[in-house]
């Protein structure tokens, strides 16, 4: 498969696990929990999640205890949401290489990309 279909693809579950595990489930386990990167294998079978976590060992366990057990759920949101053929089974473990310089800049850089947020209020702002 094209390496550039696997790094958007990966980008884009990473985005969408980001907004699942942060808005949609309601486990408090998974409170301190931060998607970092996805690696997805070039048959689209398998896709390995690294998680940040801001807690200790006894946290971090606990969050990828959740995070396995609604593996099921959050891979049939991913099959509505990217609308794909075939949504990779999610291996998910803690991503402890990296220092934090480098996190912190992959944020910066997600963060400047973003997708623009639509405005809740409707109304136009004065400058429009």
């Amino acid at each position: 498969m094209d390496e550039h279909r696997t790094k958007r693809v990966s980008e884009a579950i990473r985005e969408e696990l980001s907004e699942l595990i942060g808005y949609e489930m309601s486990d408090p386990r998974v409170l301190a929990v931060d998607v970092t990167d996805v690696l997805v294998t070039p048959d689209m079978r398998h896709a390995q999640v690294r998680i940040h976590f801001t807690g200790g060992t006894s946290e971090r366990d606990e969050a990828l205890q959740a995070l396995d057990g609604a593996r099921n759920f959050l891979r049939r949101e991913l099959a509505v949401r990217l609308n794909m053929f075939r949504v990779p089974d999610l291996h998910f473990e803690p991503d402890v290489e990296g220092s934090t310089g480098e996190r912190l800049e992959k944020l910066l850089k997600r963060a400047r990309k973003g997708r623009p947020r639509p405005d809740d209020s409707g109304e136009k702002s004065p400058q429009e």
